[in-house]
């Protein structure tokens, strides 16, 4: 009798096979920093796909077919995303969503591109990433050079004559730096100070010191965060009051406590708006959704815009463009759709298309604060 079980029991499971086969599913790549400095900006990108992910399966999947969320750590690295690249090419994935940092997202590019999946890169601005002509490279971000406009407007606006320029050497900073320098030279504005410091470190006494000597009457640090958070901690240490300013790489609630709130004060950056600042109808669903699921708001918009990148391949799976050709014309054709950060579209390069560009300030309490335009 235990035979005669055994043999139904593998009977019973050769029978179900073909219909778990007729509805396979589908699985979408995410790679994210879900390690390393960045890594809350990589947990509310996983955060969030998969909560996107879970509300469509939950209506049913795209054309009966649920979606499968393969994720892997690039730890904020070049090297590891190169791994994790090569991990997410070989496991089946139709495209691949991420990542956060343009030097980190350009070492997939190429691996991606040429296992011939769709990546659509997030929190990814510099502008050599969509001026290669990879046909299978989209983003949801704007590029350096948007943001390069809209720093050297705010530095006008603000009425500064002496800018200090400082990044970090990324293909990101290096890039935003070069941009606004660009900028600041058309519209008569002086550099005094052009000049990289080495992420990573914890004592920038010696960089803040020349810059200091320069005497800007504004520092502009185009790199990330941490470094930012370091820099206006060790600027107040210093008792020098100088006024500064960031890209969008310095969005993050971190920041604040890394420079301690007194010391973050009035600092202002450009970027696209903060989750809370988004009001469309998606994103008000959205983040309430989120409220409920993780009891927080996302860190900042990169992780959102990794949401609108899922939205953007769902939206083409809907329309029955799951080869990696025919979904990527489908997206270089989207104008218009509505996203959790807005309306979404994609130029012939794959870059978005729109204005997002906003400033915020820091306020005594440490909270962002959108500017009036």
């Amino acid at each position: 009798m235990k035979g005669c079980g055994r043999w139904f029991g593998a009977l019973a499971l050769t029978l179900l096979l073909p219909a778990v086969a007729l509805a396979a599913d589908v699985k979408i790549g995410l790679m994210c920093p879900l390690t390393g400095k960045w890594a809350s900006e990589g947990q509310d990108m996983k955060n969030i796909v998969s909560l996107l992910a879970d509300e469509v399966n939950a209506k049913g999947g795209v054309k009966g077919r649920k979606i499968d969320l393969v994720v892997e750590d690039d730890a904020g690295d070049p090297r590891t995303a190169a791994l994790a690249a090569q991990k997410l090419a070989s496991s089946g994935v139709t495209a691949v969503i991420g990542t956060y940092g343009s030097a980190v997202t350009e070492a997939s590019q190429s691996i991606l591109d040429e296992a011939g999946l769709v990546q659509i890169g997030t929190g990814s601005t510099s502008v050599r990433l969509t001026e290669k002509g990879l046909p299978l490279f989209f983003r949801t971000c704007p590029r350096d050079d948007a943001q390069g406009r809209s720093a050297a407007a705010a530095i006008v606006k603000g009425g500064y004559k002496a800018v200090a320029l400082l990044h970090d050497n990324s293909s990101y900073a290096k890039g935003l730096a070069e941009e606004t320098k660009a900028q600041l030279a058309k519209l008569g504005v002086k550099v005094v100070f052009y000049d990289a410091l080495t992420p990573g470190e914890r004592d920038y006494t010696a960089i803040l010191t020349k810059l200091k000597a320069a005497k800007p009457d504004l520092i502009f640090f185009t790199g990330y965060y941490p470094e930012t958070g370091m820099l206006l901690r060790q600027k107040r240490e210093m008792g020098w009051n100088a006024p500064m300013m960031g890209g969008d790489a310095a969005n993050h609630q971190d920041l604040v406590k890394i420079a301690g709130v007194e010391a973050a004060e009035g600092y202002f950056f450009v970027s696209p708006p903060l989750p809370q600042d988004m009001d469309t109808p998606e994103a008000k669903a959205f983040l309430q959704a989120f409220q409920a699921r993780y009891h927080a708001v996302p860190v900042s918009v990169w992780a959102v815009l990794a949401g609108d990148a899922f939205k953007a391949i769902v939206g083409a799976l809907e329309a029955g463009q799951d080869k990696p050709e025919a979904m990527a014309a489908w997206l270089k054709q989207l104008k218009g759709m509505p996203a959790l950060s807005g309306t979404l579209g994609f130029d012939a390069k794959g870059d978005r298309v729109g204005e997002f560009y906003r400033v915020y300030k820091v306020d005594n309490k440490g909270r962002f604060v959108l500017q009036p335009k």
